[in-house]
């Protein structure tokens, strides 16, 4: 089934990554080629992707109401990776893996946001739940400003069998949680093969994910604000 991704920087980091099939991008029919329609349409050009003028309505309806900025791109399913394919990424960089695991996640605006962070401070790929869990969507793409196009995301069918799996690979799990007794993460030595365990918006940690967890620690946060998720 093709996706439709939308959204200047959504549009430009799936071109630009080439992981997915490209199959056309879709702008509105009396743009201009200039600004972040002009860019997408040189890419797309380079890349022999076709370009297909549309009317607004369709470009609203295939970003399901979304802010396409006037782009919107056809494209095949998005490419998983496993565990290994992480481990992997990170050894041939000849670093200590760094891994972010994520407890039924469910909104696409917060896992697109961690995505993107992940992204920005080395993160080797992050690993999700099959079910009761938002995928790689459109939504999440956007979200991620196109960071996940250049991630390494696993679907994992159980995830207590994959922190399982990480453990055996010697990497130390630091479950995210709350609570009078749990310690700083900023006052913790984490010089260590390290996957960050973050619990979904509502519920936080399941607790057989704490359970496994090595380290319980706490985010500090400086505003007003008391959650990531």
């Amino acid at each position: 089934m093709p996706e439709f991704l939308f959204g200047h920087w959504a549009v430009i980091e799936a071109m630009r990554s080439g992981r997915r099939q490209v199959d056309a991008l879709m702008i509105h029919e009396r743009a201009e080629k200039r600004g972040s329609v002009g860019d997408a349409m040189n890419m797309a050009e380079e890349l022999g992707v076709p370009v297909q003028r549309v009317q607004r309505r369709i470009l609203d309806d295939l970003a399901n109401n979304g802010n396409h900025q006037g782009l919107v791109l056809r494209v095949g399913a998005y490419p998983y990776c496993d565990l290994e394919d992480i481990l992997t990424h990170a050894a041939r960089r000849r670093e200590k893996p760094f891994i972010l695991l994520l407890d039924l996640l469910k909104d696409p605006q917060n896992v697109g946001s961690l995505i993107r962070v992940s992204d920005a401070v080395g993160v080797h790929g992050i690993i999700i739940q099959e079910r009761r869990s938002v995928a790689v969507t459109p939504a999440v793409v956007n979200a991620s400003s196109g960071a996940v196009e250049h991630s390494n995301v696993a679907r994992a069918p159980n995830l207590v069998n994959a922190m399982k799996e990480l453990k055996e690979q010697d990497v130390w799990l630091v479950g995210l949680d709350v609570g009078p007794n749990i310690p700083p993460l900023d006052k913790t030595d984490l010089n260590m093969s390290l996957g960050l365990v973050m619990g979904s918006e509502g519920e936080g940690l399941r607790r057989l994910v704490r359970d496994t967890c090595d380290l319980l620690l706490t985010l500090p946060m400086r505003g007003e604000i008391g959650s990531l998720n």
